[in-house]
């Protein structure tokens, strides 16, 4: 009898205690459960929720929204400076990115909520477009339309056997400046991007550009290891903004004149270790009076030829130092507008041309560094 009693006593109690973990356990979960969502609303509030959620443009995604969009973060895009992007698709089955930031600085986060709200209603078909954004977390993560080509930078510099014909470049080069026109002139407020350059413009599956990255970048804390590519892109930066710090629609329009270059001498800011492409090519456009010695060589025809130079001759325009001498944006887009409907017409003939005179330039000018001095050893020649 003792020993039943003693096997029972001691099974209520094994009961027992297994009860009492048990309700600990579930205790536990509740309370990190609440303090979870406690943290969650505050990080909605601290990122601006109260105001976003409002917006009619701009759809708020749940943390496990998000989670579900991008498969658990399983399709990653590549890492920049200020974060990491993911592909995701929304229940429609539309693919979008999703980027998720490093740090955004908390002095900073009243100008990054208007930022977003900006960006929700900038609605043209050559800016990237944002569909919402989670801010149940402790960096804010945007949702933006997916651009299954990448960015311009990669496609002229990494991706050596895309055929980048004239009519694209014209295109890519109008739609971009249609873009920035629209952020200029038409958009809610005025709208300065700050960081025109080849890898902010983005490019769809049809080759259509979308100007990307504006406004947020500079609300955000960079990753050191990325200091370098940051202070890599000085090349795009109006010298006049990095004398007066004043932001203005012609930083925009000198940033998008190095664009314009770039599409035309398919060469990078900064090329062959220390040659910078603004310097050479205004150096040769003085010398011949066109820049055609640092065309690329793909679009160097009898029949483009003409074009192409009214392109350099533009972009030299949008990099003057004066910046009362810089076209706007409307103007730059209606004339490169202009060089595409004469083309398509036949009214852009070249004057007499031929091509050994080009290959006679090519290859044949020393490089001036970035310092200003010549060097022989540095030579023009297509990567």
């Amino acid at each position: 009898m003792k020993i039943i009693w003693s096997t029972m006593t001691a099974y209520m109690i094994f009961v027992g205690t297994i009860l009492s973990l048990s309700f600990l356990a579930i205790a536990l979960l509740m309370t990190l459960l609440m303090l979870q969502k406690k943290r969650m609303r505050e990080y909605f509030k601290k990122n601006g929720g109260l105001i976003l959620k409002n917006v009619e443009t701009l759809q708020i995604f749940t943390k496990e929204e998000i989670n579900k969009i991008t498969h658990n973060h399983s399709e990653f895009l590549g890492k920049g400076a200020f974060g990491e992007v993911y592909k995701g698709y929304l229940p429609d089955d539309a693919m979008v990115a999703v980027k998720s930031f490093i740090q955004v600085k908390e002095t900073t986060m009243e100008e990054f909520t208007k930022e977003v709200l900006i960006q929700s209603k900038m609605i043209h078909k050559n800016i990237l477009k944002l569909y919402g954004c989670c801010l149940e977390v402790d960096v804010p993560m945007l949702v933006y339309e997916f651009a299954a080509k990448g960015s311009l930078g990669d496609i002229l510099h990494l991706n050596e056997n895309q055929k980048l014909p004239i009519d694209l470049r014209l295109d890519i080069a109008i739609g971009s400046a249609e873009g920035l026109k629209y952020m200029h002139l038409y958009a809610s407020q005025s709208i300065r991007h700050g960081d025109v350059k080849p890898d902010n413009i983005l490019l769809d599956g049809e080759l259509v550009p979308k100007i990307s990255d504006f406004g947020l970048s500079k609300m955000l804390k960079v990753d050191e290891y990325f200091t370098k590519i940051v202070v890599g892109c000085m090349g795009y930066i109006d010298p006049v903004f990095i004398k007066t710090g004043l932001l203005t629609q012609k930083s925009d329009v000198y940033s998008f004149g190095v664009v314009l270059l770039e599409l035309i001498t398919r060469r990078k800011i900064v090329y062959d270790e220390n040659c910078s492409l603004i310097m050479e090519f205004r150096k040769v456009y003085v010398k011949d009076k066109s820049g055609r010695a640092m065309f690329d060589k793909e679009i160097v025809t009898e029949e483009d030829i003409l074009v192409v130079e009214e392109i350099g001759k533009l972009a030299i325009e949008c990099l003057e130092e004066d910046v009362e001498d810089r076209p706007d944006m409307g103007e730059v887009a209606q004339r490169l507008v202009m060089l595409r409907r004469n083309k398509k017409h036949g009214k852009a003939r070249p004057h007499p041309f031929q091509a050994n005179q080009y290959d006679k330039w090519y290859g044949q000018q020393e490089c001036t560094d970035l310092n200003g001095n010549d060097e022989a050893a540095f030579l023009f020649a297509n990567p």
